[in-house]
C-alpha cells in the first residue's frame, strides 16, 4: 500500500509487491524512496536495515525515515543491522483514557508530589467494565457494539500469531499460541507461573517460556518485574504477567462488559492490568524516566505497582474494584514506604468510589476516574 501521511510518503510491507521489491534489491529500494517516507511493518523485511544504515551513514537527515511495526524489530533473528546510534525508539501504546476523552491529566505529577486534594468524582460503576473490555486500539473502538469489537480483537490476535510470530521464530506448535494467550489472559495481573501455563499443552516448560517471550515481542504480553530493596530480604522475585491491552484480553476470554461485571475475580485482575497499562501510557509522555515494578514478600505484603523515577523517588499503587477503602487496604503500601525510606513519595489505593481522601502519612484513596479526570472541587 502506498499513501500520504502528513507530508510523508507511506509504504506498507503488508503489500506483497512493495515487500517483494524491497527484498529483491534493498539498496536500490532505499535509494529510490522519496525525501520523507514512512515504512510500515518493517519487521517483514529485516534485510532492509543494512541498506538503511548505509544510506543514513552517507546522509544524516533527522526524521527522513519513520519505521513502524507491530513486532519488536530489534529482536528479529535475521536482522543484520540494528541501526544502533542512528535511530530513536518510541513505543506506541493503544490509546489512553485521557486521549479518548480529549482531556489532560496530571496524575503522575500528583502521585510523586504526594499532594492529592480532597475531591469528589462520579463513580464509574458499570462503565468501568465497559472501558476495560473496550481496550485502546483505535480500529476496535470505532466498532461501538461489543460483538464486532471483540471480533476485531480476535482477528488481530490471529494475525499477530500467524504472521508476526512466524517472522520472529519458526515454531512447530503455532496452533497452541492463541490458546496460550487465552490462558495467559486469565492469569493477567498474577505472578508468572510457567508450570500452570504449560499444564494444558503437550510441550515442555522451556518451550512455553519461549512462547511467552514471543508473545511479548509482538506486544501482546508484558512481564512486570519485582521491586527490590536492600532493606528487605524476604522478597518474592517472580515477575507478574500482564496483558498489553484489556480489550484483547476480554476478547480472547470471550467476556463482555456484563460478564466481566458479574465475575468479580476477573474484574479485579483486568482492572489491575487496565490501570497498569494506563499508567504506562501516561509515563511515556513524561520527560523523566519511570520504571514499573510490583512488590510482594513472603509474609504476604504486596503492592500491585511500584513506580520509581530513575533510582530515586518511589510511589506505590494498589487497585480495588470495590467502592470502599479501609485502613487495612494500605497494609502493603505502608510496608513499601518503610522499605523505601526517604525515597517514598506516596501510596495510593485506586478504587471505584467517589471521594479522593487522605489516610494520613502520604497515603490516599483515589477514585479510578482520577487517572484521567480532574474531579469536582473540594469534598
Amino acid at each position: 500500500m502506498v499513501g500520504e501521511k502528513r507530508g510523508y510518503a507511506y509504504f506498507s510491507f503488508d503489500d506483497d509487491v512493495v515487500r517483494a521489491a524491497a527484498e529483491r534489491d534493498p539498496l536500490g529500494f532505499v535509494m529510490d524512496l522519496p525525501p520523507k517516507v514512512m515504512l510500515d511493518e518493517v519487521q517483514h523485511v529485516p534485510q532492509l536495515f543494512s541498506a538503511l544504515k548505509n544510506h543514513v551513514d552517507r546522509e544524516r537527515t533527522p526524521g527522513r525515515f519513520l519505521l513502524t511495526g507491530s513486532a519488536n524489530v530489534l529482536l528479529l533473528p535475521r536482522l543484520a543491522d540494528s541501526l544502533a546510534g542512528r535511530m530513536a525508539i518510541l513505543r506506541l501504546f493503544p490509546l489512553a483514557q485521557s486521549e479518548l476523552g480529549g482531556q489532560s491529566t496530571d496524575f503522575l505529577a500528583l502521585l510523586f508530589s504526594g499532594r492529592f486534594k480532597m475531591r469528589r468524582f462520579e463513580r464509574l460503576g458499570a462503565e468501568l467494565a465497559h472501558r476495560i473490555t473496550a481496550g485502546g486500539y483505535p480500529a476496535a473502538l470505532v466498532r461501538t457494539a461489543s460483538a464486532p469489537r471483540a471480533a476485531w480483537y480476535r482477528d488481530y490476535v490471529e494475525t499477530m500469531v500467524q504472521r508476526d510470530v512466524r517472522d520472529l521464530a519458526r515454531i512447530g506448535s503455532i496452533n497452541i499460541m492463541p490458546r496460550l494467550l487465552a490462558l495467559a489472559s486469565s492469569q493477567s495481573a498474577r505472578l508468572l507461573n510457567i508450570t500452570d501455563l504449560a499444564g494444558p499443552f503437550h510441550v515442555s516448560r522451556p518451550t512455553i517460556r519461549d512462547y511467552v517471550t514471543l508473545l511479548e515481542r509482538v506486544f501482546l504480553l508484558e512481564e512486570l518485574p519485582s521491586w527490590h530493596s536492600n532493606h528487605l530480604s524476604r522478597l518474592i522475585k517472580t515477575p507478574k504477567l500482564h496483558m498489553s491491552d484489556t480489550g484483547v484480553a476480554a476478547a480472547v476470554l470471550g467476556v463482555d462488559s456484563d460478564g466481566l461485571q458479574a465475575d468479580r475475580t476477573m474484574l479485579g485482575q483486568l482492572l489491575e492490568t487496565f490501570i497498569y497499562q494506563e499508567l504506562r501510557k501516561q509515563a511515556s509522555w513524561q520527560k523523566w524516566d519511570l520504571n514499573f515494578h510490583h512488590f510482594r514478600d513472603k509474609d504476604g505484603y504486596e503492592v500491585d505497582m511500584v513506580l520509581q523515577r530513575g533510582a530515586g523517588d518511589v510511589a506505590g499503587i494498589d487497585v480495588k474494584a470495590a467502592a470502599t477503602v479501609t485502613t487495612a487496604d494500605f497494609r502493603g503500601l505502608r510496608k513499601l514506604a518503610a522499605a523505601a525510606g526517604e525515597k517514598f513519595r506516596a501510596g495510593v489505593v485506586l478504587y471505584d468510589g467517589e471521594a479522593s481522601v487522605s489516610f494520613g502519612d502520604r497515603m490516599y484513596a483515589v477514585p479510578v476516574r482520577a487517572l484521567w479526570e480532574a474531579g469536582k472541587g473540594a469534598a
